[in-house]
Protein backbone atom coordinates (compact mmCIF):
# COMPACT_ATOMS: atom_id res chain seq x y z
CA UNK A 1 0.00 0.00 0.00
CA UNK A 2 1.23 3.31 -0.90
CA UNK A 3 2.47 5.52 2.28
CA UNK A 4 -0.24 8.23 1.03
CA UNK A 5 -2.51 5.47 2.00
CA UNK A 6 -4.69 5.13 5.50
CA UNK A 7 -2.26 3.11 7.79
CA UNK A 8 -3.59 -0.41 7.50
CA UNK A 9 -6.42 -1.78 10.33
CA UNK A 10 -4.99 -4.49 12.78
CA UNK A 11 -5.07 -8.04 11.06
CA UNK A 12 -8.03 -9.56 11.43
CA UNK A 13 -9.15 -12.05 14.05
CA UNK A 14 -8.99 -15.81 12.60
CA UNK A 15 -12.69 -16.98 11.59
CA UNK A 16 -13.58 -20.33 11.13
CA UNK A 17 -13.57 -22.02 7.60
CA UNK A 18 -15.49 -21.09 4.55
CA UNK A 19 -18.49 -23.02 4.09
CA UNK A 20 -17.49 -25.24 0.95
CA UNK A 21 -20.47 -23.92 -1.53
CA UNK A 22 -20.12 -21.63 -4.68
CA UNK A 23 -19.24 -18.43 -4.87
CA UNK A 24 -19.09 -16.97 -8.04
CA UNK A 25 -21.17 -13.91 -8.46
CA UNK A 26 -20.65 -13.80 -12.28
CA UNK A 27 -22.04 -17.18 -12.52
CA UNK A 28 -25.51 -15.97 -10.71
CA UNK A 29 -25.94 -13.32 -12.94
CA UNK A 30 -25.30 -15.90 -16.09
CA UNK A 31 -28.00 -18.07 -14.71
CA UNK A 32 -30.11 -14.94 -14.66
CA UNK A 33 -29.74 -14.10 -17.84
CA UNK A 34 -30.23 -17.28 -19.06
CA UNK A 35 -33.30 -17.70 -17.91
CA UNK A 36 -34.05 -14.09 -18.96
CA UNK A 37 -34.26 -12.53 -16.31
CA UNK A 38 -32.15 -8.88 -15.21
CA UNK A 39 -30.69 -9.16 -11.72
CA UNK A 40 -31.77 -6.24 -9.39
CA UNK A 41 -29.86 -5.35 -6.67
CA UNK A 42 -30.24 -2.38 -3.71
CA UNK A 43 -27.74 0.06 -2.69
CA UNK A 44 -28.08 -0.86 1.38
CA UNK A 45 -25.84 -1.05 4.42
CA UNK A 46 -26.58 -0.68 7.94
CA UNK A 47 -23.82 -0.38 10.80
CA UNK A 48 -25.46 -3.07 13.20
CA UNK A 49 -25.09 -6.44 12.61
CA UNK A 50 -28.13 -7.74 13.05
CA UNK A 51 -30.03 -4.65 10.61
CA UNK A 52 -27.84 -5.58 8.12
CA UNK A 53 -28.45 -9.65 8.13
CA UNK A 54 -31.88 -8.84 8.20
CA UNK A 55 -31.51 -6.47 5.02
CA UNK A 56 -30.49 -9.29 3.26
CA UNK A 57 -32.52 -11.74 4.12
CA UNK A 58 -35.34 -9.63 2.81
CA UNK A 59 -33.65 -8.71 -0.49
CA UNK A 60 -33.12 -12.52 -0.69
CA UNK A 61 -36.94 -13.47 0.02
CA UNK A 62 -37.76 -11.06 -3.01
CA UNK A 63 -39.17 -13.31 -5.71
CA UNK A 64 -36.97 -12.09 -8.52
CA UNK A 65 -33.65 -12.60 -9.45
CA UNK A 66 -31.60 -10.49 -6.76
CA UNK A 67 -27.63 -9.93 -5.25
CA UNK A 68 -27.39 -8.63 -1.91
CA UNK A 69 -25.58 -5.37 -1.39
CA UNK A 70 -22.97 -4.50 2.14
CA UNK A 71 -22.12 -0.74 1.94
CA UNK A 72 -19.83 0.30 4.21
CA UNK A 73 -19.59 3.57 6.37
CA UNK A 74 -17.59 6.84 5.40
CA UNK A 75 -15.23 6.31 8.14
CA UNK A 76 -14.14 2.63 6.79
CA UNK A 77 -13.85 4.27 3.15
CA UNK A 78 -11.42 6.34 4.39
CA UNK A 79 -9.30 4.10 6.53
CA UNK A 80 -10.39 6.29 9.99
CA UNK A 81 -10.15 3.73 11.89
CA UNK A 82 -9.64 5.56 15.11
CA UNK A 83 -12.72 8.16 14.04
CA UNK A 84 -15.21 4.97 13.62
CA UNK A 85 -14.45 3.19 17.26
CA UNK A 86 -15.14 6.49 18.96
CA UNK A 87 -18.26 6.91 16.84
CA UNK A 88 -19.27 3.20 17.58
CA UNK A 89 -18.19 3.64 21.21
CA UNK A 90 -20.52 7.38 21.25
CA UNK A 91 -23.06 5.48 20.03
CA UNK A 92 -23.11 7.91 16.95
CA UNK A 93 -24.91 6.52 13.63
CA UNK A 94 -23.06 5.47 10.73
CA UNK A 95 -23.89 5.49 6.99
CA UNK A 96 -23.03 1.31 6.45
CA UNK A 97 -21.47 -1.48 7.78
CA UNK A 98 -17.93 -1.19 9.51
CA UNK A 99 -16.64 -4.28 8.12
CA UNK A 100 -12.88 -4.31 8.96
CA UNK A 101 -13.42 -3.20 12.80
CA UNK A 102 -16.48 -5.85 13.16
CA UNK A 103 -14.09 -8.36 12.42
CA UNK A 104 -14.29 -11.58 9.95
CA UNK A 105 -15.96 -14.04 12.43
CA UNK A 106 -18.81 -11.42 13.24
CA UNK A 107 -19.34 -10.77 9.37
CA UNK A 108 -19.32 -14.50 8.88
CA UNK A 109 -22.20 -15.38 11.01
CA UNK A 110 -23.87 -12.18 9.88
CA UNK A 111 -24.12 -13.95 6.34
CA UNK A 112 -24.55 -17.54 7.42
CA UNK A 113 -27.08 -19.04 5.43
CA UNK A 114 -27.20 -16.29 3.54
CA UNK A 115 -24.12 -16.36 0.96
CA UNK A 116 -24.10 -19.01 -1.66
CA UNK A 117 -24.48 -20.34 -4.93
CA UNK A 118 -27.96 -18.61 -4.66
CA UNK A 119 -27.83 -15.48 -3.55
CA UNK A 120 -24.59 -13.48 -3.95
CA UNK A 121 -23.24 -10.46 -1.91
CA UNK A 122 -21.45 -7.41 -2.97
CA UNK A 123 -19.64 -5.16 -1.22
CA UNK A 124 -19.72 -1.40 -2.17
CA UNK A 125 -17.65 1.07 -0.84
CA UNK A 126 -15.79 4.18 -2.69
CA UNK A 127 -12.56 3.55 -1.51
CA UNK A 128 -8.97 4.19 -3.23
CA UNK A 129 -6.83 1.84 -0.72
CA UNK A 130 -9.10 -0.95 -0.79
CA UNK A 131 -6.89 -3.65 0.79
CA UNK A 132 -7.93 -3.19 4.37
CA UNK A 133 -11.18 -3.76 2.70
CA UNK A 134 -10.36 -6.70 0.08
CA UNK A 135 -8.80 -8.77 3.09
CA UNK A 136 -11.34 -7.96 5.67
CA UNK A 137 -14.30 -9.53 3.33
CA UNK A 138 -12.45 -12.17 1.89
CA UNK A 139 -11.57 -13.61 5.19
CA UNK A 140 -15.32 -13.54 6.30
CA UNK A 141 -16.41 -15.56 3.13
CA UNK A 142 -17.12 -12.23 0.70
CA UNK A 143 -15.66 -12.42 -2.90
CA UNK A 144 -17.73 -9.48 -4.92
CA UNK A 145 -17.00 -5.94 -4.49
CA UNK A 146 -16.51 -2.75 -6.93
CA UNK A 147 -14.32 0.15 -7.86
CA UNK A 148 -11.38 1.04 -9.61
CA UNK A 149 -8.02 3.17 -10.00
CA UNK A 150 -9.77 5.54 -11.36
CA UNK A 151 -13.78 5.85 -10.57
CA UNK A 152 -12.81 5.25 -6.64
CA UNK A 153 -10.50 7.85 -6.31
CA UNK A 154 -11.05 11.11 -8.95
CA UNK A 155 -14.79 11.60 -7.15
CA UNK A 156 -14.38 10.99 -4.09
CA UNK A 157 -10.77 12.33 -2.26
CA UNK A 158 -7.38 13.81 -3.25
CA UNK A 159 -5.63 10.44 -2.96
CA UNK A 160 -2.95 10.96 -6.16
CA UNK A 161 -4.52 8.60 -8.90
CA UNK A 162 -0.34 7.11 -9.21
CA UNK A 163 -1.10 5.82 -5.55
CA UNK A 164 -4.99 4.87 -6.29
CA UNK A 165 -3.55 2.68 -9.08
CA UNK A 166 -0.95 0.84 -7.36
CA UNK A 167 -3.31 0.31 -4.64
CA UNK A 168 -5.86 -1.41 -6.58
CA UNK A 169 -3.41 -3.23 -8.52
CA UNK A 170 -2.35 -5.05 -5.09
CA UNK A 171 -6.11 -5.48 -4.60
CA UNK A 172 -6.61 -6.69 -7.59
CA UNK A 173 -4.00 -9.17 -7.35
CA UNK A 174 -4.92 -9.98 -3.55
CA UNK A 175 -8.82 -10.75 -4.67
CA UNK A 176 -7.22 -12.87 -7.77
CA UNK A 177 -5.76 -15.12 -5.17
CA UNK A 178 -8.74 -16.43 -3.44
CA UNK A 179 -9.37 -18.35 -6.33
CA UNK A 180 -10.15 -22.31 -6.11
CA UNK A 181 -12.55 -24.66 -7.45
CA UNK A 182 -15.30 -22.82 -5.00
CA UNK A 183 -14.60 -19.22 -5.40
CA UNK A 184 -14.47 -17.10 -8.45
CA UNK A 185 -13.70 -13.42 -7.39
CA UNK A 186 -15.39 -10.72 -9.07
CA UNK A 187 -14.97 -6.99 -9.31
CA UNK A 188 -16.85 -4.43 -10.78
CA UNK A 189 -15.78 -1.24 -12.24
CA UNK A 190 -17.36 2.05 -11.01
CA UNK A 191 -15.98 3.72 -14.36
CA UNK A 192 -19.53 4.08 -15.89
CA UNK A 193 -20.55 6.14 -13.12
CA UNK A 194 -17.80 8.92 -12.77
CA UNK A 195 -19.76 11.87 -10.76
CA UNK A 196 -22.59 10.44 -11.29
CA UNK A 197 -24.05 13.16 -14.20
CA UNK A 198 -23.47 15.62 -16.81
CA UNK A 199 -20.66 13.63 -17.92
CA UNK A 200 -21.25 12.89 -21.45
CA UNK A 201 -21.59 9.09 -21.87
CA UNK A 202 -18.24 8.16 -24.16
CA UNK A 203 -16.06 8.96 -21.73
CA UNK A 204 -18.42 6.93 -18.98
CA UNK A 205 -18.18 3.61 -21.50
CA UNK A 206 -14.15 4.51 -22.44
CA UNK A 207 -13.38 4.49 -18.31
CA UNK A 208 -15.30 1.82 -17.54
CA UNK A 209 -13.94 -0.49 -20.46
CA UNK A 210 -10.55 0.56 -19.49
CA UNK A 211 -10.82 -0.21 -15.72
CA UNK A 212 -12.18 -3.50 -16.46
CA UNK A 213 -9.40 -4.07 -18.66
CA UNK A 214 -6.83 -3.05 -15.74
CA UNK A 215 -8.27 -5.75 -13.75
CA UNK A 216 -7.88 -8.54 -16.20
CA UNK A 217 -4.61 -7.86 -16.48
CA UNK A 218 -3.74 -7.95 -12.89
CA UNK A 219 -5.56 -11.51 -12.90
CA UNK A 220 -9.38 -11.15 -12.53
CA UNK A 221 -11.33 -13.30 -14.69
CA UNK A 222 -15.25 -12.55 -13.70
CA UNK A 223 -16.12 -8.53 -13.84
CA UNK A 224 -18.69 -6.28 -14.52
CA UNK A 225 -18.54 -3.00 -16.65
CA UNK A 226 -21.12 -0.44 -15.57
CA UNK A 227 -23.02 2.53 -16.79
CA UNK A 228 -25.20 5.18 -15.06
CA UNK A 229 -28.43 5.89 -16.41
CA UNK A 230 -27.82 9.27 -18.33
CA UNK A 231 -30.80 11.92 -19.39
CA UNK A 232 -31.52 10.64 -23.02
CA UNK A 233 -32.70 7.22 -23.42
CA UNK A 234 -31.87 6.84 -26.77
CA UNK A 235 -28.45 8.14 -26.11
CA UNK A 236 -28.15 5.50 -23.32
CA UNK A 237 -28.94 3.21 -25.35
CA UNK A 238 -26.11 3.46 -27.80
CA UNK A 239 -23.58 3.85 -24.69
CA UNK A 240 -25.26 0.73 -23.65
CA UNK A 241 -24.49 -0.75 -27.13
CA UNK A 242 -21.02 0.73 -27.35
CA UNK A 243 -20.14 -0.61 -23.99
CA UNK A 244 -21.46 -4.61 -25.11
CA UNK A 245 -19.14 -3.37 -27.94
CA UNK A 246 -15.92 -2.53 -26.68
CA UNK A 247 -16.01 -4.84 -24.11
CA UNK A 248 -16.30 -7.93 -26.39
CA UNK A 249 -13.23 -6.53 -28.36
CA UNK A 250 -11.04 -5.97 -25.54
CA UNK A 251 -12.20 -8.43 -22.72
CA UNK A 252 -11.37 -12.27 -24.56
CA UNK A 253 -10.89 -14.72 -22.48
CA UNK A 254 -12.45 -13.22 -19.39
CA UNK A 255 -16.26 -13.95 -18.15
CA UNK A 256 -17.96 -10.06 -18.12
CA UNK A 257 -21.24 -8.60 -18.05
CA UNK A 258 -23.06 -5.01 -18.08
CA UNK A 259 -24.52 -3.52 -14.79
CA UNK A 260 -27.03 -0.38 -15.21
CA UNK A 261 -27.16 2.09 -12.40
CA UNK A 262 -30.44 3.77 -12.26
CA UNK A 263 -30.56 7.68 -12.38
CA UNK A 264 -27.58 8.99 -9.59
CA UNK A 265 -27.95 12.31 -9.69
CA UNK A 266 -30.56 14.45 -8.37
CA UNK A 267 -34.07 12.39 -8.19
CA UNK A 268 -37.48 13.11 -8.87
CA UNK A 269 -39.10 14.91 -5.41
CA UNK A 270 -43.04 13.55 -6.11
CA UNK A 271 -44.03 9.74 -5.91
CA UNK A 272 -45.47 9.60 -9.32
CA UNK A 273 -42.10 11.42 -10.53
CA UNK A 274 -39.80 8.71 -8.89
CA UNK A 275 -42.02 5.80 -10.18
CA UNK A 276 -41.37 7.16 -13.53
CA UNK A 277 -37.50 7.45 -13.57
CA UNK A 278 -37.88 4.20 -12.22
CA UNK A 279 -39.33 2.66 -15.28
CA UNK A 280 -37.46 4.28 -17.50
CA UNK A 281 -34.44 2.52 -16.20
CA UNK A 282 -36.18 -0.65 -16.33
CA UNK A 283 -36.66 0.10 -19.76
CA UNK A 284 -33.47 1.09 -20.70
CA UNK A 285 -32.08 -1.99 -18.88
CA UNK A 286 -33.78 -4.47 -20.97
CA UNK A 287 -33.55 -2.50 -24.62
CA UNK A 288 -29.86 -1.86 -23.99
CA UNK A 289 -28.96 -5.72 -22.72
CA UNK A 290 -28.00 -4.74 -19.60
CA UNK A 291 -27.54 -8.18 -17.22
CA UNK A 292 -28.10 -6.87 -13.94
CA UNK A 293 -29.54 -2.64 -12.70
CA UNK A 294 -28.79 -1.18 -9.20
CA UNK A 295 -32.08 -0.12 -8.18
CA UNK A 296 -33.11 3.34 -6.54
CA UNK A 297 -35.76 4.14 -4.55
CA UNK A 298 -38.78 6.29 -4.66
CA UNK A 299 -37.72 8.07 -1.55
CA UNK A 300 -34.29 9.20 -2.67
CA UNK A 301 -35.00 12.93 -2.41
CA UNK A 302 -35.99 12.72 0.82
CA UNK A 303 -34.27 10.33 3.13
CA UNK A 304 -32.15 7.24 3.44
CA UNK A 305 -34.05 4.47 2.00
CA UNK A 306 -35.00 1.61 4.88
CA UNK A 307 -35.03 -2.04 4.37
CA UNK A 308 -38.67 -1.79 3.26
CA UNK A 309 -38.17 0.73 0.66
CA UNK A 310 -35.72 -1.12 -0.93
CA UNK A 311 -37.72 -4.36 -0.75
CA UNK A 312 -40.51 -2.08 -2.47
CA UNK A 313 -38.48 -0.81 -5.14
CA UNK A 314 -36.68 -4.04 -6.16
CA UNK A 315 -40.33 -5.79 -6.32
CA UNK A 316 -41.77 -3.12 -8.33
CA UNK A 317 -38.18 -2.91 -10.97
CA UNK A 318 -38.88 -6.61 -11.23
CA UNK A 319 -41.92 -6.04 -12.27
CA UNK A 320 -40.82 -3.16 -14.97
CA UNK A 321 -38.19 -5.20 -16.20
CA UNK A 322 -40.86 -7.75 -17.39
CA UNK A 323 -43.43 -5.37 -18.76
CA UNK A 324 -40.12 -3.75 -20.41
CA UNK A 325 -39.60 -7.43 -21.83
CA UNK A 326 -42.81 -7.91 -23.15
CA UNK A 327 -43.22 -5.04 -24.82
CA UNK A 328 -39.98 -5.84 -26.77
CA UNK A 329 -36.14 -4.53 -27.62
CA UNK A 330 -35.96 -2.37 -30.89
CA UNK A 331 -32.33 -0.50 -31.84
CA UNK A 332 -31.76 2.75 -30.38
CA UNK A 333 -33.95 4.84 -32.50
CA UNK A 334 -31.28 7.52 -32.35
CA UNK A 335 -29.42 5.37 -34.35
CA UNK A 336 -30.80 4.77 -38.19
CA UNK A 337 -29.82 1.50 -39.69
CA UNK A 338 -26.37 2.21 -41.55
CA UNK A 339 -25.68 5.00 -39.65
CA UNK A 340 -22.74 4.85 -36.90
CA UNK A 341 -23.26 4.75 -33.32
CA UNK A 342 -21.48 8.45 -32.06
CA UNK A 343 -20.57 7.36 -28.60
CA UNK A 344 -18.99 4.53 -29.49
CA UNK A 345 -16.75 6.20 -31.86
CA UNK A 346 -15.96 8.79 -29.30
CA UNK A 347 -15.28 6.01 -26.67
CA UNK A 348 -13.13 3.79 -29.20
CA UNK A 349 -10.95 7.21 -29.77
CA UNK A 350 -10.73 7.56 -26.01
CA UNK A 351 -9.59 3.61 -25.35
CA UNK A 352 -7.42 3.41 -28.29
CA UNK A 353 -5.53 6.71 -27.42
CA UNK A 354 -5.20 6.02 -23.60
CA UNK A 355 -3.90 2.32 -25.00
CA UNK A 356 -1.25 3.54 -27.19
CA UNK A 357 0.10 5.28 -23.96
CA UNK A 358 1.91 2.19 -22.59
CA UNK A 359 2.33 -1.17 -22.31
CA UNK A 360 -0.06 -1.72 -19.29
CA UNK A 361 -3.27 -0.24 -18.38
CA UNK A 362 -2.24 1.11 -15.06
CA UNK A 363 0.55 3.30 -16.72
CA UNK A 364 -1.78 4.27 -19.57
CA UNK A 365 -4.48 5.55 -17.59
CA UNK A 366 -1.90 7.97 -15.55
CA UNK A 367 -0.07 9.33 -18.87
CA UNK A 368 -3.89 9.68 -20.04
CA UNK A 369 -4.76 11.57 -17.13
CA UNK A 370 -1.40 13.43 -17.56
CA UNK A 371 -1.96 14.58 -20.87
CA UNK A 372 -5.65 15.25 -20.66
CA UNK A 373 -6.80 12.41 -23.00
CA UNK A 374 -9.42 11.49 -20.11
CA UNK A 375 -10.45 14.49 -18.36
CA UNK A 376 -13.61 14.65 -16.44
CA UNK A 377 -16.03 17.78 -16.50
CA UNK A 378 -16.71 19.49 -13.12
CA UNK A 379 -14.17 16.95 -11.07
CA UNK A 380 -11.95 19.05 -8.79
CA UNK A 381 -9.35 16.16 -8.25
CA UNK A 382 -5.97 17.27 -8.64
CA UNK A 383 -4.50 14.74 -11.11
CA UNK A 384 -7.59 15.53 -13.16
CA UNK A 385 -6.99 18.18 -16.12
CA UNK A 386 -9.70 19.87 -16.05
CA UNK A 387 -10.64 21.34 -19.00
CA UNK A 388 -13.48 19.77 -20.24
CA UNK A 389 -17.11 20.19 -19.77
CA UNK A 390 -20.12 19.21 -20.65
CA UNK A 391 -24.00 20.34 -21.91
CA UNK A 392 -27.06 19.75 -22.84
CA UNK A 393 -27.95 19.92 -26.51
CA UNK A 394 -30.99 21.41 -28.18
CA UNK A 395 -32.41 17.61 -28.26
CA UNK A 396 -31.59 16.47 -24.60
CA UNK A 397 -28.30 14.63 -25.19
CA UNK A 398 -25.12 15.43 -22.91
CA UNK A 399 -22.68 16.74 -25.37
CA UNK A 400 -18.95 18.21 -24.20
CA UNK A 401 -19.20 21.84 -24.81
CA UNK A 402 -15.18 21.91 -24.56
CA UNK A 403 -13.05 18.23 -25.49
CA UNK A 404 -9.59 19.88 -24.04
CA UNK A 405 -6.89 17.68 -25.17
CA UNK A 406 -8.90 14.79 -25.54
CA UNK A 407 -9.03 13.24 -29.46
CA UNK A 408 -12.83 13.87 -29.96
CA UNK A 409 -14.20 16.88 -31.94
CA UNK A 410 -12.87 20.44 -31.98
CA UNK A 411 -14.02 22.89 -29.33
CA UNK A 412 -15.16 24.79 -32.50
CA UNK A 413 -17.67 22.36 -32.83
CA UNK A 414 -19.27 21.94 -29.67
CA UNK A 415 -21.27 25.28 -28.73
CA UNK A 416 -21.68 27.26 -25.80
CA UNK A 417 -20.21 26.10 -22.32
CA UNK A 418 -22.76 25.96 -18.89
CA UNK A 419 -22.88 29.02 -17.14
CA UNK A 420 -23.00 28.77 -13.26
CA UNK A 421 -27.13 29.12 -13.31
CA UNK A 422 -27.27 26.49 -16.41
CA UNK A 423 -24.86 24.15 -14.48
CA UNK A 424 -27.61 24.52 -11.77
CA UNK A 425 -30.69 24.00 -14.33
CA UNK A 426 -28.95 20.79 -15.74
CA UNK A 427 -28.54 19.15 -12.23
CA UNK A 428 -32.06 19.21 -12.55
CA UNK A 429 -33.24 18.55 -15.91
CA UNK A 430 -34.09 14.82 -15.55
CA UNK A 431 -35.62 15.12 -12.04
CA UNK A 432 -37.73 18.12 -13.17
CA UNK A 433 -38.66 16.07 -16.61
CA UNK A 434 -40.22 13.41 -14.69
CA UNK A 435 -42.01 15.46 -12.08
CA UNK A 436 -43.85 17.70 -14.44
CA UNK A 437 -44.23 14.86 -17.10
CA UNK A 438 -48.19 14.36 -18.55
CA UNK A 439 -48.11 10.46 -19.97
CA UNK A 440 -50.87 11.43 -22.35
CA UNK A 441 -48.80 14.17 -23.57
CA UNK A 442 -44.68 13.81 -23.90
CA UNK A 443 -44.20 11.95 -26.90
CA UNK A 444 -44.37 8.01 -25.29
CA UNK A 445 -42.37 5.46 -27.25
CA UNK A 446 -44.08 2.68 -26.22
CA UNK A 447 -47.86 2.41 -27.86
CA UNK A 448 -48.96 -0.30 -25.49
CA UNK A 449 -51.69 1.65 -23.70
CA UNK A 450 -51.10 0.24 -20.41
CA UNK A 451 -47.52 0.62 -20.44
CA UNK A 452 -47.44 4.79 -21.55
CA UNK A 453 -48.14 6.02 -17.65
CA UNK A 454 -44.33 3.97 -16.91
CA UNK A 455 -42.58 3.96 -20.30
CA UNK A 456 -43.19 7.66 -21.55
CA UNK A 457 -40.11 9.24 -22.99
CA UNK A 458 -39.96 12.29 -24.44
CA UNK A 459 -39.56 13.22 -28.09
Amino acid sequence: MSATAPAPAPAPAPAPAPARSRHDFGARVARARAAGEIVVQPRMGFADPAAMRAGLAAVAAVPAATTGTITLDSYTRTGDYAALREALAAGAPLNGYPLVTAGPRTTREMIAGLSGAAFQIQVRHGCAAPMDIVRSMTAAGLFATEGGPLSYCLPYGRLPVRDSVENWRHACEALAETRDGHVEPHLETFGGCLLGQLCPPSLLVAVSVLEAMFFAEHGLRSVSLSYAQQIHHGQDLQALAALRTLAGEHLDGVDWHVVLYGYMGRYPTTAAGARRLGARAALLAVQGGADRLIVKTSVEAHRIPAVADNVRALRQAARDVRLAQGFGQPTAPETPPGESNPVLQEARALVDATLGLAPDVGTALLLALRRGLLDVPFCLHPDNRGRARSRIDETGRLVWSDVGAMPLRPRSACGPELSSAGLLRALSHLADQCDRADPGADGATPSAPALEPLFCLPS
